[in-house]
């Protein structure tokens, strides 16, 4: 039977699930964002591994122009003083059809609104109010605009504002007491690394992540340092005190436009009281980013949503929060386990965590539980 729905939110996941419904549907559906615009800032850049890139292949994703797409093979592993640990071989999970992606997040943005945006995409749409009127739900937008359908799919992030609307009791977003900066380097860096490979260099309450998000050679750094609280004015004194106390040479790249932001967690995964709402991405569980499957997650929600519709189950022999919460909380698990790893402030303590590093990504069967149940969908 034909539905409607309601997908709040115009980010990865929102998108991901609008095209699916439109290319393998007859199903109605409205994107409606609060913002006046899509985010497309060019320099934000994102990784896919194959359990998102199989998913999105399957709304064309391999056809995207390759200049704009990088596939990055290794993970090389330092130390914060640029001395090389190891390194992971990302290739054996790639398939001929699927492979490991970096890029901007723009660039997904722009081809998942391809198809959407004209017809399918509402614009500085806030929900005023949310009512149920005979099994079906209707929202008010403060503009003085409604929608009556039988489906809400909130992808509005992890401080989700539809959760308020239908959550008597509303699980805030933590702070994990550390922050990120991004930089984006358009030249060749000044660091002794493969500029073709994942860098991920590891330091005392820090760590740096670098890759490739073109053709171009453009990199992506992240860095992200603890701290007790975000001072956004207080960053560059920050960057001082963690990173280049431990490498004066990288002072240069922290000289560039720097983007910066606090990392926040969901502390619980709660399902939804209300039949007729889901929440997919972000706002089903924010993770913390030291897996990279942020973006990931959001494709693969979305995916899981669409299946149930598809298969005429939204509405009954729904396990959708089962399903999600056992995915996300394996995840979790790993990406909290590589943010206490990956920030050793005991030199001790570091020189034991290399030597398990260059131990462990040697072995077939760490290297396969570990990641291998991330990247198999």
């Amino acid at each position: 039977m034909k539905k409607k729905l309601a997908i709040i939110g115009a980010g990865i996941a929102g998108l991901t699930l609008a095209n699916f419904i439109k290319k393998y549907s007859d199903h109605e559906f409205m994107v409606y964002e609060r913002e006046e615009s899509l985010s497309l800032e060019e320099g934000y850049g994102i990784q896919l591994g194959t359990n998102a890139v199989k998913i999105l292949n399957q709304i064309n994703f391999n056809k995207i122009n390759n200049e704009k797409i990088f596939h990055p093979k290794i993970i090389d592993f330092y130390n914060i003083q640029n001395e090389k640990i190891c390194d992971l071989n990302l290739s054996k999970f790639n398939s001929t059809e699927a492979k490991y992606s970096t890029l901007q997040r723009s660039t997904l943005i722009e081809f998942l609104k391809e198809d959407i945006y004209t017809q399918h995409l509402r614009f500085g749409k806030k929900i005023k109010e949310v009512s149920e009127i005979k099994d079906k739900v209707l929202i008010k937008f403060d503009d003085n605009t409604n929608d009556l359908v039988d489906f809400v799919v909130a992808a509005d992030g992890i401080f989700s504002s539809t959760r308020s609307f239908f959550e008597k009791k509303k699980i805030e977003p933590k702070f994990k007491k550390a922050v990120a900066v991004r930089v984006i380097l358009s030249l060749k860096s000044n660091f002794n690394i493969n500029e073709e490979n994942i860098s991920l260099m590891l330091g005392s309450r820090s760590h740096i992540v670098l890759y490739p998000i073109n053709k171009k050679k453009e990199l992506n750094m992240v860095c992200i340092m603890r701290c007790k609280k975000y001072e956004p004015d207080n960053i560059k004194q920050l960057i001082q005190e963690i990173i280049l106390k431990q490498n004066s040479k990288l002072k240069n790249i922290f000289d560039k436009e720097m983007k910066t932001w606090p990392l926040y967690f969901s502390p619980k995964i709660v399902p939804s009281t209300n039949k007729k709402v889901f929440y997919i991405g972000d706002a089903f569980n924010g993770f913390l980013p030291t897996l990279a499957q942020g973006a990931g997650q959001s494709i693969e929600s979305a995916f899981e949503i669409f299946n149930l519709l598809k298969n005429d189950k939204l509405d009954k022999d729904n396990d959708y929060f089962e399903v999600r919460a056992k995915r996300a909380k394996i995840i979790r698990s790993r990406s909290n386990f590589n943010f206490f790893a990956f920030h050793f402030s005991n030199s001790i303590m570091q020189k034991i965590r290399n030597i398990f590093l260059k131990f462990l990504v040697k072995r077939k069967f760490f290297v396969k539980s570990y990641l291998g149940k991330v990247y198999k969908n």
